[in-house]
């Protein structure tokens, strides 16, 4: 396919199409919050996941988990203009790392709580090696390092929960 065809001002690209990229690369319109959307989406995505009846251990988590991921590589990548690389309005990594990071925890407040906080802290410092997958192109750079900070944030929290 010629590259004139992906551009997303191509007229053949319906409109439809481009609004679910917009609905879900903002996380249902969470990335447009004034103040914090990457903080805003977590706490939509958690919220989200605590309501969804899928257990922590389910296939169908994992199944969200990997096609989000797929899925919000397209979806973020569409967001991005040649002059802004990560918008910070494109927060589906948010939801996809949250997810991440809640794999194999008791869906329970507390749990879920610490599960927030630690995504949160492990998406902002960005330990090694996760700050050099935002090098990557595209939605594929806004996604991979979100989905890594939620990798370790499960180990984190379920290394902690086997320790008490």
């Amino acid at each position: 396919m010629r590259k004139e065809l992906l551009q997303w001002s191509n007229p053949l690209i319906p409109s439809t199409v481009k609004r679910l990229a917009w609905l879900m690369g903002t996380g249902f319109g969470s990335g447009l919050a004034p103040v914090a959307p990457a903080t805003a989406a977590s706490f939509v995505a958690i919220v989200a996941y605590f309501y969804l009846p899928i257990s922590e251990d389910s296939v169908a988590l994992y199944l969200l988990i990997g096609l989000g991921f797929l899925a919000g590589i397209w979806a973020t990548g569409s967001l991005i203009s040649p002059s802004d690389e990560d918008p910070s309005r494109a927060v589906w990594d948010e939801f996809v790392g949250m997810w991440a990071t809640c794999l194999l925890l008791p869906k329970e407040a507390a749990w879920m709580a610490a599960a927030f906080l630690c995504f949160r802290v492990l998406d902002i410092v960005k330990p090694w090696p996760i700050r050099r997958l935002e090098r990557l192109p595209g939605g594929l750079g806004i996604m991979a390092d979100d989905l890594l900070a939620g990798f370790y944030g499960a180990a984190l929290l379920n290394g902690l929960r086997l320790l008490l």
